[in-house]
């Protein structure tokens, strides 16, 4: 006798970010390699946001602006799974971790896995700065105008939060 095994997908939410280089073609074909990934179904992509450098003390005007975007995404993947994944398309696009926050031709971040809320083996879900990353919020709202970070609220609250602050990180 054969069991089917039904794999389940579960939403996704990732963010991309880009200050060296092409950064609209490298965003455009890591979400097109992303796309072709096994048990990975992409489902929507924000439009471009150009930003402000973001270092530990705050925003950095001086260094090259980041171009950034959103994708929804349905996987069957595992949220460390789908990390690793991440990781190698940013190594892909020459992606070098030298130091925090540091200019990069490639970022990719989970942002949310399914509302799970974890904080262990590297990694934390959701992304544990998204609340407060207006060029996360705003492009995830463009293409999910009713999204909810997981354990922090609408974010469309989050985001009229930040408008409200006048917060632009």
């Amino acid at each position: 006798m054969s069991v089917l095994k039904r794999q389940i997908e579960q939403p996704a939410v990732i963010a991309f970010g880009a200050n060296q280089g092409d950064r609209a073609a490298t965003i455009h074909a890591a979400a097109t390699e992303l796309a072709q990934a096994q048990g990975v179904e992409l489902t929507a992509i924000s439009s471009l946001h150009e930003t402000v450098a973001l270092r530990p003390a705050g925003p950095d005007p001086d260094a090259p602006a980041y171009l950034n975007a959103v994708a929804l995404i349905r996987t069957t993947l595992t949220p460390d799974a789908l990390l690793a994944l991440l990781h190698e398309i940013e190594s892909d696009h020459g992606r070098v971790r030298a130091e925090r926050w540091g200019d990069r031709t490639l970022d990719l971040d989970l942002v949310d896995f399914a509302g799970v809320q974890r904080d262990r083996d590297g990694l934390t879900l959701p992304h544990p700065r998204a609340a407060e990353r207006d060029f996360v919020l705003r492009p995830w709202l463009e293409i999910d105008p009713d999204a909810v970070l997981a354990g922090r609220g609408r974010v469309a609250d989050l985001m009229a939060a930040l408008d409200s602050a006048g917060s632009r990180s």
